[in-house]
């Protein structure tokens, strides 16, 4: 079994934005001779997440309405109390409600491929989520298979 790494790379924008990354890694896929196998998609980041869904422009504001419900901005949270944390950048951002986002979706998805094609569904998109921005963000592809 053949193992293949190549990471992409996103310009996000501040806020939640959502980035349909699927012709991304199809173009990966076709660098490679793989054509029976699977794709890792892996966000290397603590404040963007992966998910696999329908890539239609309501949706998608229906998307960030949800998760700005879940994990309000305007909350009080602990991590944001930077003078109470030892250690941090000079650069750190109040991003609380950004990691909890995160940990409502993925920070990964794995994708069969079949003939050399990903096996997603008719509807089906490869969505990378940043919820803290504007940054540029770093995603690794691992195709395995034959």
């Amino acid at each position: 079994m053949a193992i293949f790494n190549k990471f992409i790379e996103i310009e996000t924008l501040p806020g939640i934005n959502i980035h349909n990354i699927t012709q991304h890694i199809e173009a990966v896929i076709r660098l490679t001779p793989i054509r029976n196998g699977q794709v890792l998609i892996f966000s290397r980041h603590t404040t963007t997440a992966l998910a696999i869904n329908e890539n239609e422009e309501r949706l998608l504001e229906d998307i960030k309405v949800f998760l700005r419900k879940l994990a309000p901005e305007s909350d009080k949270y602990l991590h944001n109390d930077l003078h109470l944390r030892p250690n941090i950048p000079a650069d750190e951002p109040i991003n609380a409600h950004s990691h909890l986002m995160a940990m409502m979706l993925n920070n990964s998805e794995i994708v069969p491929i079949l003939d050399g094609e990903l096996g997603l569904g008719t509807y089906q998109s490869i969505l990378f989520f940043e919820l803290d921005g504007a940054r540029k963000r770093s995603i690794l592809c691992q195709i395995s298979g034959e």
